[in-house]
């Protein structure tokens, strides 16, 4: 029997996420996704794919440096676009379904969170 200590273990060594289940290949995937959301981060990862296929043709074509430059830095803020959304649904599903569901994974999440913080935002 796995207590609300335990569980929070678990999620502390990274194995579980608050909102995520396990699919046949122990994969994690996120529930509550909504629809709208995904297809608006897919459309905008489609048009940053788009963008990284003409940095390498600005770059196979010899172009001036600082045009590259000010191409990359417009990849990196759509990207940072994406990950906004990302963030903003996971606090407040995946996070809020956490810490409303106890002790154990409300601990787990905090952890992740912190992590989550230390990694990916700069």
């Amino acid at each position: 029997m796995s207590t609300d200590h335990d569980a929070g273990a678990e999620m502390a060594e990274g194995d579980a996420c608050g909102c995520g289940a396990d699919d046949a290949h122990g994969d994690r995937k996120a529930v509550s996704v909504d629809a709208a959301v995904r297809d608006r981060n897919l459309k905008r990862l489609r048009r940053i794919e788009g963008q990284i296929r003409g940095l390498q043709r600005m770059v196979e074509e010899d172009r001036y440096c600082a045009d590259i430059l000010t191409q990359i830095s417009s990849v990196h803020e759509a990207l940072r676009g994406v990950g906004r959304e990302l963030v903003r649904h996971h606090l407040k599903h995946c996070a809020a379904s956490a810490i409303r569901a106890g002790e154990g994974e409300a601990e787990g999440m905090y952890d992740e969170l912190v992590d989550m913080m230390y990694k990916h935002i700069r």
